[in-house]
């Protein structure tokens, strides 16, 4: 077999600027082992330049591997958004223009181009409409690709496997899927220079469940829509409505994102997903606040039209929209996580979504505790999307 090298995939001198899906465990507060602690589901849009574009070298290490350099640069519309239930704002993650996010692509086995070590030395900035924080150590994203770009398969997990809680728990991540390794890292006010402020953390990136996960998607098209919401749910054997809204302003409502035939490997049809909900209410049964998430683990998917179509632009509207929802329910006290999927239909009247319901019927869902513990159960839910934001990349700071 003849020894392999990056130059025989024939890559573009071009940047890769691809959707991104992304978690972070965030502990709140100065105590990173008492603090209030949430996963946050992010998503965004990123640019990542490479070899062969100028400055970046491909070159063979004294093992025989075959490496090339890449870097995540800096760009007011490269980042990626999330909404916090415990902060009710939007949190936004940049990476830091005055320090490297430089790292590599590096053959596992040498001579054999895949699977291979991706690697990104990461330091970042966390915005919010009041914080504006730093870290100050590198924090070390890695992962094993089999492609570049090392597109996730779409409707698929970021783990070997389904975790449940946001508490710590040992972490295996599924290919083409990367992480944090050098965690917990403290971030700390910030400079308008993007220096670290103090020996005072105000937050910190935990090291499980979702330790700076992310991967790389290659959607069709994304939408990010405002969102109300009816939530029914039995609590304590009585029915219980909940009124529920996200805006997509504060990066909450949904995000879903539609493949083309193109984009997956399943045949013909449009496969959804899902990908990212934050829908906040009240509801005094479960303690006063609540919200309603997109699980990180299990990925919500679905369909868009009549299941034959060779093309997003085939699509014929109004298209039937499907999902198998997968949610947790973050409440005051604790996090409550489905025992399965709930089904949401509706007709999306075109590719601007408002005006469109998604509507649950068939089976209800348990919502347990991380001991198994049936706190409440959904038996109805209704979506009601409004003004949107539609486009082939992700808008990250509208």
């Amino acid at each position: 077999m003849a020894r392999e090298t990056y130059e025989s995939l024939n890559l573009a001198p071009k940047p890769i600027r691809p959707h991104i899906l992304a978690a972070a465990t965030i502990v709140y507060g100065d105590d990173y082992y008492n603090g209030r602690r949430e996963t946050i589901n992010l998503s965004g849009f990123v640019q990542m330049n490479k070899w062969p574009m100028p400055g970046f070298e491909h070159r063979v290490d004294e093992r025989g591997r075959s490496v090339f350099d890449t870097e995540l640069i800096s760009a007011p519309e490269v980042g990626i958004k999330g909404f916090s239930y415990e902060l009710n704002d939007r949190i936004q993650i940049l990476s830091n223009p005055l320090l490297p996010n430089t790292g590599h692509v590096r053959q596992i086995a040498p001579g054999k181009n895949f699977p291979a070590e991706f690697h990104i030395q990461r330091f970042g900035i966390l915005e919010t409409s009041t914080l504006r924080l730093v870290h100050r150590n590198v924090i070390d994203i890695y992962g094993v690709v089999d492609a570049i770009p090392p597109f996730k398969k779409p409707l698929t997990g970021g783990y070997l496997g389904v975790p449940r809680g946001d508490q710590p728990i040992e972490l295996v991540q599924a290919p083409n899927v990367v992480r944090g390794t050098t965690l917990p890292e403290a971030w700390y006010p910030s400079t308008d220079g993007n220096e670290p402020i103090g020996i005072v953390p105000t937050v910190f990136f935990a090291d499980s469940p979702a330790a700076c996960m992310s991967m790389l998607v290659d959607p069709s098209m994304i939408i990010q829509t405002s969102t109300e919401a009816t939530l029914v749910l039995e609590v304590g054997g009585r029915t219980v409505k909940v009124e529920l809204s996200g805006s997509h302003n504060l990066a909450a409502g949904m995000e879903i994102l539609l493949f083309g035939p193109e984009k997956h490997d399943e045949g013909v049809g449009v496969l959804a997903q899902l990908a990212r909900v934050a829908l906040v209410g009240e509801c005094a049964e479960l303690g006063g606040r609540v919200m309603l998430r997109a699980s990180w683990p299990k990925p919500s998917g679905g369909s868009l039209g009549e299941g034959g179509e060779d093309s997003l632009s085939r699509v014929k509207f109004p298209g039937d929209l499907h999902f198998d929802a997968e949610f947790d329910l973050v409440t005051p006290h604790e996090v409550l996580y489905s025992t399965n999927s709930v089904h949401l239909a509706g007709k999306l009247s075109d590719l601007d979504p408002n005006g469109t319901t998604l509507t649950m019927s068939g089976t209800d869902a348990a919502l347990v505790t991380t001991g198994d513990e049936v706190k409440a159960r959904i038996t109805g839910l209704t979506l009601a999307m409004r003004e949107a934001i539609v486009g082939e990349h992700a808008a990250v700071n509208v």
